[in-house]
């Protein structure tokens, strides 16, 4: 009952966010962050604070130096991200090999483990992800004029270039609380499957945000029971349910739009 009250709180608040990675097309961005939360959570132990703000902390600090190395540097941004998500990664795997004295499961970490949250684990969830959304709803209507124009939200005084700060800093958040669930190597997949699974049928942005939230929560509670009763491991077991109702969509007219 844990796993799915944090599961279906997870998917709540990834439904919305994902579908803005999935219109700017920041799939890779959301995988570089999620890479970095191995460095956060090796420095969680290291410093011995809460992993899910030490992974918030340094998955905010990739993504504002990200920001930041697009306007210093000429490289394309695909390269800055594989440059950052893979130092960081690395640098998380090699302070891993130097500390002999801690040991924790690395395959639960890449792979997450649902079945092991906590109440405190719930708590974070919910309540730091009702945040997220709080904040997220607040700049809405910036953020989405944004992804249509910039120029235009830049003309309409709607600060979108803060807006892209506080997003991003919304999505080292939702990988700093789903990281012990999901794991580093699937938040992206959470992030980005169930939204594209509803973009094949929803003819409206706000459509797209609802059904993303329900194909998440179903993709939760079908995972789950697959793990249960063919004992498969539970975070990727809701990686392929999502894939398989995304599958199941593209028998649906493709709808949304909002950047060709």
């Amino acid at each position: 009952m844990r796993a799915l009250i944090a599961g279906i709180g997870m998917a709540i608040v990834a439904g919305p966010l994902g579908c803005f990675v999935i219109w700017r097309r920041l799939a890779y961005f959301g995988d570089t962050l999620a890479h970095s939360g191995l460095l956060g959570v090796t420095l969680g132990f290291v410093l011995n604070i809460d992993l899910s703000f030490s992974v918030f902390v340094i998955s905010g600090i990739i993504a504002l130096l990200l920001l930041v190395l697009q306007k210093k540097t000429k490289l394309a941004g695909d390269s800055l991200l594989g440059l950052l998500a893979h130092s960081s990664l690395a640098i998380g795997l090699v302070i891993i090999a130097i500390l002999t004295t801690i040991r924790f499961d690395l395959m639960g970490l890449l792979l997450g483990d649902i079945l092991s949250v906590s109440m405190n684990d719930i708590l974070i969830i919910w309540i730091g992800g009702g945040i997220l959304l709080l904040v997220f709803f607040f700049i809405w209507k910036s953020l989405f004029a944004a992804t249509i124009s910039y120029d235009l939200a830049k003309a309409e005084k709607m600060s979108p270039e803060i807006s892209n700060y506080i997003f991003t800093i919304l999505l080292a958040g939702i990988i700093a609380i789903s990281i012990k669930m999901i794991g580093v190597l699937l938040i992206t997949g959470l992030l980005l499957i169930p939204p594209a699974m509803s973009r094949n049928f929803s003819n409206s942005p706000t459509k797209m945000v609802i059904f993303s939230i329900i194909g998440g929560t179903f993709s939760v509670i079908l995972g789950l029971y697959c793990s249960l009763y063919l004992n498969t491991p539970s975070g990727p077991s809701i990686i392929v349910a999502a894939m398989m109702l995304f599958i199941l969509s593209l028998f649906f007219k493709k709808g949304l739009n909002i950047v060709n």
